[in-house]
C-alpha cells in the first residue's frame, strides 16, 4: 500500500498519515512518497508512537521519498 501525499496541501499530510498509521495492524505497513525528507514526521512519530513505529528509507531524493512505514 503507498500513499503519495506530494499533491496534499502540507497541513493535511501529518493528520492523513497519522490516520493510515492508527488503521494498520500490528505488521503491516505502508509506503509513504513524499517531495521533501520527512525527517520531522519521523520525529513527532517517534515523540507520539514511541516503540509502536518501524521506519525505513527506500528513496532519499532529491525529487522524490519513500519510506516504508510500519506498525510494530
Amino acid at each position: 500500500m503507498e500513499l503519495d501525499v506530494r499533491d496534499l496541501p502540507p497541513r493535511e499530510r501529518h493528520p492523513r498519515i497519522f490516520a493510515l498509521l492508527d488503521s494498520l495492524k500490528p505488521g503491516e505497513h505502508f509506503v509513504l512518497l513524499n517531495d521533501h525528507d520527512p525527517k520531522p514526521l519521523y520525529y513527532q512519530l517517534m515523540a507520539e508512537r514511541p516503540g509502536q513505529v518501524d521506519w525505513a528509507y527506500l528513496e532519499e531524493g532529491p525529487e522524490v521519498w519513500r519510506v516504508r512505514i510500519g506498525k510494530r
